[in-house]
């Protein structure tokens, strides 16, 4: 059985599944870990981490302590008293448009990422006019339709994730600017800054940034110096505003004082780090990696929430998570009926009641003539019963999108 800890209850002969810290290094070579000495728990401590799930049988256990199911359920039910939330409701039309242009704007803005980091890393200057005109591109992108950029920035593998995670934070950052109600040139400024705030690492060697395995002590020190380094260029640069340089600054800063580079606390990290933080780690958990699976959008959703109590602003995330929705536009889910889905329209009455699209049959293990289930009509008599990978049903989500 799985349970969740303080890690002040460990105690040698607990088997750690998961240290429960995306972001933090640990000691360990791996993320499960058998605790066998007081000095593994000091070690565990030593590195900030607050809390770890645990795993009963492979290891002791301890009374009183909080399921993983227990916890799941908690989580959920705080995120589901969200579902009331109405999201902007568009028409198939400006989608289905707005994806082909979307897909244009990412092939050109992929490649100019890629030139900019190239030239940085060879000591040439930011070309800050054409920072600025992929962040305009994107910003009339996200106007036309609030879906269809940030849809296609989460598909990415691990080859390209230097660069679309950059237009990504870039892209969501845009985008939950003005669900909030920033005005324009502060909008136009996160833009910029999200798409520059991992800039530092072409400081960071090859075999590091691209490690398939956990970094040691000494590489870890190394990784968190992108920060720094990262803040060093773009105030080299000219005409990067401070809204930009404080992106890249804080990112990586938590609420509890955890973070790097100077462990800031609370509202010593300003808000624009604070959303950084939020939407950087919401893209990093639903990529692949060299190192790791993408998580489905749901549970890095559910994740935010979680470390929402320690670590990031329970508010923004509440408020990113209501932007954003449970299941965001081209999430692959599983419905009670057993088709496998696309999501493909919010819902009009909520979060929990989107539109999808029924694109394979797990009962007769077969593809099937696509069809939409919309979850907010009273008389349809089917739900979501959870999130499913599109790589393991062979499901191009994009695909159905521009289909609807």
């Amino acid at each position: 059985m799985l349970k969740k800890i303080n890690v002040r209850q460990l105690k040698p002969g607990v088997f750690i599944h998961d240290f429960n810290s995306g972001w933090l290094h640990h000691p360990f070579l791996t993320n499960k870990v058998l605790i066998k000495t007081e000095n593994d728990i000091a070690k565990v401590i030593q590195h900030q981490i607050r809390e770890v799930y645990i795993d009963t049988e492979k290891g002791l256990d301890v009374d009183d302590a909080a399921t993983q199911a227990e916890i799941a359920r908690e989580i959920q039910t705080e995120i589901d008293g969200l579902a009331n939330t109405k999201l902007k409701f568009e028409d198939g039309a400006s989608l289905k448009m707005e994806l082909f242009r979307a897909q244009r704007l990412i092939s050109d803005a992929k490649a100019t990422t890629r030139r900019m980091m190239d030239d940085v890393r060879l000591g040439k200057p930011i070309n800050v006019s054409q920072v600025e005109t992929i962040v305009e591109r994107m910003t009339d992108s996200v106007l036309n339709s609030k879906d269809a950029l940030i849809s296609l920035v989460r598909i990415k593998n691990s080859d390209e994730y230097t660069y679309m995670h950059s237009l990504a934070v870039s892209a969501l950052s845009i985008s939950f600017a003005r669900h909030l109600g920033f005005d324009d040139q502060k909008v136009k400024e996160l833009g910029v800054g999200g798409l520059l705030h991992d800039i530092g690492k072409v400081t960071i060697p090859d075999e590091i940034l691209n490690k398939p395995g956990p970094l040691t002590e000494g590489e870890f020190e190394t990784m968190k110096g992108h920060v720094i380094n990262g803040c060093c260029i773009l105030k080299d640069t000219t005409r990067i505003a401070d809204v930009s340089v404080c992106v890249t600054a804080h990112h990586h800063e938590r609420l509890d004082g955890t973070g790097y580079p100077d462990g800031l606390k609370g509202d010593q990290i300003s808000e624009l780090g604070q959303m950084a933080a939020v939407i950087d780690i919401y893209d990093a958990l639903t990529s692949e990696r060299c190192y790791k699976k993408s998580m489905p959008p749901t549970d890095a959703l559910k994740k935010l929430f979680e470390w929402s109590a320690h670590y990031l602003n329970r508010s923004l995330v509440e408020r990113f998570i209501a932007h954003v929705g449970i299941y965001p536009l081209g999430t692959v889910v599983r419905m009670a009926s057993g088709f496998i889905a696309v999501v493909v329209r919010h819902g009009e009455q909520g979060l929990l009641h989107p539109t999808v699209r029924a694109v394979y049959d797990a009962r007769a293990a077969a593809f099937v003539k696509p069809f939409n289930i919309d979850l907010s009509t009273p008389r349809v008599q089917d739900e979501i019963v959870g999130c499913e990978s599109a790589e393991r049903w062979q499901i191009q989500p994009e695909q159905y999108l521009a289909e609807r």
